[in-house]
């Protein structure tokens, strides 16, 4: 399903076990971070170490277990582990042998971040239309 309205747009990645990494930058026009969902199978190492010049990286693990980098410090990771990395961190992840990983990585720029969902929220009289009566 692929949807666009004024102000929103709507994908359907699919399997994400069959394709190991989906990146939504273009699937959702995202114009402010990039996040990508991500598949480690067994024992398998995203092959480098990386850093970058201005985004931080937030790591959020969804199923499994593996290894975490950065700046030669290595920790366990499992499903709920969540990572922030500084753009200068040199950093890398790994699958443990028993185990595939899922992970969720958001990217955006680096103190970017006005304000938090608490001044920026503005909440509505409207009520969604699922809980609007037949009387409203």
């Amino acid at each position: 399903m692929n949807t666009t309205g004024k102000n929103y747009q709507v994908t359907s990645i699919g399997d994400i076990q069959a394709k190991g990494r989906v990146t939504l930058h273009n699937e959702l026009a995202l114009t402010g971070s990039e996040v990508s969902i991500n598949e480690l199978p067994p024992g398998v190492s995203v092959p480098f170490l990386h850093s970058h010049k201005r985004n931080e990286e937030v790591y959020i693990m969804v199923k499994g277990k593996g290894r975490f980098q950065v700046d030669g410090d290595e920790f366990e990771v499992a499903e709920g582990s969540v990572i922030r990395v500084d753009p200068a961190g040199r950093r890398c992840i790994a699958a443990d042998a028993q185990s595939s990983l899922r992970y969720i990585c958001i990217q955006t720029e680096a103190k970017s971040l006005v304000q938090f969902t608490e001044g920026d929220g503005v909440i509505l009289e409207t009520k969604p239309t699922w809980l609007q009566s037949a009387g409203d």
